[in-house]
């Protein structure tokens, strides 16, 4: 996809756009929403298992979540995360609510990113180039 092109699913942080801390950046071909220094969410439209919406949180906040939203599920390669996908029947309420969890702050939402110098072994990352 052309640099030029805006990934598809980038409408999601429409409802960040008059968040102060709301910091928008491109991350492995997606596209990645930071609220207060934390990165939150991720919109992905590439081929699957990487186009949906990941929702950056811990596995000790897994339960919590799925229990609210049950379209919701760990992601297939990177499990640290849920995930939904965009052909899920619930995928618009499901982005609903989390933009409305995140902006809500809500804690089980959010993880501290990692200075660059820490990601995986030499700098991999466990999302594919495009």
């Amino acid at each position: 996809m052309p640099s030029s092109i805006r990934n598809s699913l980038a409408w999601i942080f429409d409802a960040f756009e008059r968040e102060p801390t709301f910091l928008g950046k491109r991350m492995f071909g997606s596209d990645a929403a930071y609220l207060d220094g934390l990165l939150c969410l991720v919109a992905a439209d590439r081929d699957p298992p990487w186009n949906g919406l990941l929702v950056c949180t811990s596995q000790e906040r897994h339960a919590a979540l799925t229990d609210d939203l049950p379209a919701l599920r760990p992601h297939p390669v990177l499990g640290k995360w849920l995930y939904v996908p965009q052909d899920d029947p619930a995928f618009e309420a499901t982005v609903e609510r989390l933009t409305a969890l995140v902006l809500a702050r809500d804690p089980r939402i959010g993880v501290e990113p990692k200075p660059r110098g820490q990601r995986g072994r030499r700098g991999q990352s466990a999302l594919p180039k495009d």
